[in-house]
């Protein structure tokens, strides 16, 4: 009897012992394949989302992409996704603080339409996009049939100089218009911007002589430090020559009468030291060095024209180039009507644009959020959609 007892407690700890290996290289295997699904890697005020989440929208935001893009474009993706997510929570929470919630009818509803899974991924994505279609109509009913705006013609030049001298021209019948093709040094503003209202004007300066000029008159020339003009003009110096290759230096001035002003300070001055204090080109913290180049290496034709037919240790006049981007510049503004005015149907869309972001940046400015996805944790992820395919 002793044996036998000696026996079935040996057994009984035998198979307690194989049971907790057999268990602990299961959960180990569990753990290996589960537990990294479950780690939070994004916090949006307090909600969470997994990496198995983050795997499943990664896999539908992928759904029509073949295995190598997927493997090529997967971390840059992944980092749009993660964007998304973070941005499609915060749309949820903020649109719930003014009432605006989706309903799962609706859901169902422009699933079915658009004939796409009905899965959670494809439901957050589908939730997104009805709160926005819902904030915008919010947004939408708080604006009135008119409201305050102007009409203005504005145009932006490269100097003080060149703004009085339109100016005069204009006084004299001029044609805005006709100026502004010619002289205007900024595409994306320029011209006749038709009835728009202070909140919608391009800028700050175009805005306050919009609503403080009488209609028919012409703005003093109003300074811009930060505006870009699509113009620049080179001052070069070639220090040495060998065979189809120049040593030389430059700066890069925001106007005619700007590098006129500097090319004359060089007689007395010294290169370096003014093309530091003035030049807006990337060489300035060399003084203006630019090493040896070959045609092509500036990207200028306009440079290349001049600098490769320089003598040693002259100086160009101002080469005037439309390839280059320079900052600082004089708006002119033009109105030609204000006053009250019906709002134009993209005026609306231009205006419920600017209500939703200015509301979502605040949002998100007062929200906490912590995004865990590193460039491994991403690659990891987009190897778990890739193993699924």
């Amino acid at each position: 009897m002793k044996i036998r007892r000696i026996v079935i407690i040996a057994a009984v700890v035998f198979l307690v012992g194989i049971s907790s290996w057999v268990g602990y290289e299961s959960y180990k295997d569990y753990k290996a394949r589960v537990g990294p699904l479950r780690e939070v890697v994004i916090d949006v005020n307090g909600v969470n989302f997994t990496m198995e989440y983050f795997v499943n929208m990664l896999d539908a935001y992928t759904a029509g992409m073949n295995s190598t893009d997927i493997y090529l474009y997967g971390n840059y993706i992944g980092g749009m996704v993660a964007n998304d997510i973070i941005n499609a929570e915060l749309l949820r929470q903020g649109a719930k603080s003014l009432n605006i919630t989706v309903t799962t009818e609706e859901i169902e509803a422009r699933l079915n339409e658009a004939q796409l899974p009905d899965n959670e991924a494809y439901r957050d994505m589908v939730r997104a996009a009805l709160l926005q279609e819902k904030l915008e109509k919010y947004f939408g009913s708080n604006l009135t049939d008119t409201m305050e705006q102007a009409h203005v013609q504005v145009m932006l030049v490269e100097s003080e100089e060149v703004a009085t001298e339109l100016i005069a021209e204009i006084e004299a019948g001029g044609n805005f218009t006709a100026l502004v093709t010619e002289f205007s040094c900024n595409s994306s503003i320029e011209g006749d911007l038709g009835w728009l209202p202070e909140e919608l004007m391009p800028n700050t300066s175009i805005a306050n002589a919009a609503f403080n000029l009488t209609p028919g008159n012409i703005s003093q020339p109003i300074y811009d430090k930060t505006a870009i003009k699509n113009i620049g003009y080179w001052l070069i110096e070639v220090t040495d020559k060998q065979d189809d290759k120049i040593n030389a230096r430059a700066m890069l001035l925001g106007s005619e009468v700007e590098a006129e002003r500097v090319r004359a300070e060089l007689v007395s001055g010294n290169f370096s030291s003014l093309a530091m204090n003035y030049s807006q080109h990337k060489s300035k913290t060399a003084g203006g060095e630019l090493g040896w180049l070959k045609v092509g290496n500036m990207s200028s034709t306009a440079f290349d024209t001049v600098a490769f037919n320089l003598t040693v240790n002259e100086v160009s006049e101002p080469v005037k180039d439309t390839s280059v981007q320079t900052t600082g510049g004089y708006w002119l503004v033009m109105v030609i009507d204000s006053g009250d005015h019906e709002l134009e149907e993209k005026v609306k869309e231009g205006l419920i644009d600017k209500h939703f972001n200015d509301w979502f940046e605040e949002w998100t400015g007062n929200s906490t959020i912590e995004n865990l996805l590193d460039a491994s944790k991403i690659s990891w992820a987009v190897s778990k959609v890739l193993q699924g395919r």
